[in-house]
């Protein structure tokens, strides 16, 4: 079993904490921020561990030490495969939300969200976009272990 799938899964469970527990009692664009880093390190973690079974396999023969290298090498070693492409496409947008200046609106309500300018087009960070980002990433980890491992087992959770 890949440790560093396994990694990854604590991540999701801590994002999890963030969003059903942190959120509900402290609605600040802080906690918000702490939730997309916890994506991300997810992320890491699974671009890791594809990375290191290509090591295995010879298909590379270094790992990157930056995490945006790694990215771009996992996409240019699998161009073939659209659904890690899109996935690699919105941990790419992650990041950038992550680098970039931001405001913040309706702090310690409902409706707190992250504020960006990107491309001439405001971006919206929500609790409604979170959840949406943590299914997905559900569904990153859940495709990475059946390519990286093999079927999930039930009894894993």
């Amino acid at each position: 079993m890949d440790e560093y799938l396994l990694e990854a899964r604590e991540e999701l469970k801590r994002l999890e904490h963030i969003i059903y527990v942190s959120l509900k009692y402290t609605r600040t664009v802080d906690v918000i921020i702490n939730a997309l880093k916890r994506i991300v390190e997810t992320y890491n973690f699974i671009i890791e561990a594809y990375l290191n079974r290509a090591l295995e396999q010879g298909l590379v023969d270094s790992i990157p030490k930056s995490p945006a290298l790694r990215a771009t090498r996992l996409d240019n070693l699998y161009p073939e495969d659209q659904y890690l492409t899109k996935y690699l496409q919105f941990y790419k947008f992650l990041k950038n939300v992550l680098n970039t200046p931001h405001d913040k609106i309706r702090e310690y309500r409902r409706h707190v969200a992250l504020i960006i300018e990107q491309n001439n087009q405001t971006i919206s960070i929500n609790i409604d976009n979170l959840m949406n980002a943590q299914k997905y990433i559900h569904k990153f980890f859940t495709y990475a272990w059946h390519e990286i491992v093999g079927l999930p087992d039930e009894d894993d959770d």
